[in-house]
């Protein structure tokens, strides 16, 4: 199995590179009729969101429901995949910021009772405690 890289996905939601995007298209219908599957980190995830923000300014739910429709896709297999369709669930409900919501996600995943952060808006979330000067 081989891992994707964030411009792979990039190219392939985005389409901004026709020839790249065009690569990506043949790339994932070699790989569906040949039953491979490719890898996607938390790192990689992490860095998608903030490329399709950041980069190409698209809107927080359409984010979501890209990501959601990756998670579609049986060429492909997600690091704690349990934890990514639990942040877009939950991304959806609220206005905190989704690179914080998958970590957090992700913490939990792993077992982590909470992420210890400065970030009064991350803290918000039951997936953060707030650390106080002490």
């Amino acid at each position: 199995m081989n891992a994707l890289d964030t411009n792979i996905l990039a190219r392939f939601l985005v389409r901004d590179d026709a020839e790249e995007a065009e690569s990506v298209y043949r790339l994932f219908k070699a790989a569906e009729s040949e039953k491979a599957v490719f890898f996607v980190s938390l790192p990689v995830l992490l860095e998608l969101i903030w490329v399709l923000d950041s980069v190409y300014a698209i809107a927080r739910n359409e984010i979501l429901d890209a990501l959601a429709e990756l998670l579609l896709l049986p060429i492909l297999v997600f690091e704690a995949q349990p934890a990514v369709r639990s942040f877009i669930a939950d991304g959806r409900k609220n206005n905190l910021d989704l690179s914080d919501l998958l970590i957090g996600f992700a913490a939990r995943s792993s077992g982590c009772e909470a992420v210890l952060t400065f970030d009064k808006k991350a803290a918000q979330s039951d997936l953060f405690t707030l650390l106080v000067n002490q």
